[in-house]
């Protein structure tokens, strides 16, 4: 018995020695430079919230991940749609959009666009050579072509929660609403929608935190010029060594996924999304 106790106690205390050895040690470690590098103080969040250049990534940042998380939202609507309620051929076409993407590297997807969008891209040849433009389009290096790798790359992490819960919508409320005499069109908008509300909402909250760290494509589809939070980050520790600028920063962006975190399990039951 006393063994089994001291087996069932480690293994009790096993999951908060490995989170804090994983991950709250070394948040408290970025947080340690973000108050003493280069010297102790707040002189990093000061920056933070009057340097210029950095406030300009962040509206940039909050913009992109805005639309992103819009247009992502938007398009995996549909794409749960005719995957819940549509045929089973269709539904095996909403999969394989769906998982594929899976299979794919970010990296690897990120050059892909950047193949069909640079100067001599498979898009500009095909305008050029249909007589659409006269020279080409300058397309990379462009904050639509950013959010255009990022929408890709989001979209099927949007699709799952609220394929989830237009599953969980008792098909007898809408065929009740159709007999009382309401067009499709009102029950879509009146009925359906709003049973649909937290699988949305949790979209647009992992989308936007998924948005708000993203790093990879939009440092390749963006070429240094479009620079985001993440990037920023990176070149203020592993470019320019100001640590302790980049660990408040850091610190920053943490904060506001923790706060979208708080409100996607405050606004919305999460076992609604799991059933």
């Amino acid at each position: 018995m006393a063994a089994r106790f001291n087996i069932h106690t480690i293994a009790m205390w096993l999951l908060p020695a490995l989170f804090l050895a994983v991950y709250l040690a070394p948040l408290l470690g970025v947080f340690g430079w973000s108050v003493s590098r280069p010297e102790p103080g707040a002189e990093n969040y000061v920056r933070m919230l009057t340097d210029a250049d950095a406030l300009n990534i962040m509206l940039r940042t909050a913009r992109v991940c805005i639309l992103v998380t819009g247009i992502s939202v938007l398009l995996a609507y549909l794409l749960a749609y005719h995957w819940v309620f549509g045929s089973p051929g269709r539904k095996l076409f909403m999969e394989l959009c769906i998982f594929i993407p899976f299979w794919i590297s970010v990296l690897i997807r990120a050059f892909g666009w950047v193949v069909i969008l640079r100067n001599k891209g498979i898009l500009n040849e095909t305008l050029l050579s249909i007589g659409a433009i006269s020279e080409p389009l300058i397309l990379v290096r462009t904050e639509p072509s950013v959010i255009l790798g990022m929408v890709h790359f989001l979209v099927p992490f949007a699709v799952f929660p609220i394929a989830s819960v237009m599953r969980q919508i008792d098909s007898r409320v809408l065929l009740a609403s159709r007999g009382m005499g309401a067009s499709p069109t009102f029950t879509f908008w009146n009925v359906f929608l709003p049973l649909t509300v937290p699988g949305i909402l949790a979209s647009v909250i992992i989308v936007f935190v998924f948005a708000l760290g993203f790093f990879i494509t939009p440092a390749i589809l963006g070429g240094g010029k479009i620079v985001m939070i993440a990037e920023y980050i990176y070149i203020q520790m592993f470019q320019t060594s100001n640590w302790g600028f980049g660990a408040a920063l850091s610190i920053g962006v943490l904060a506001v996924v923790a706060v979208m975190a708080g409100l996607l399990f405050r606004v919305i039951r999460p076992e609604r999304l799991v059933k």
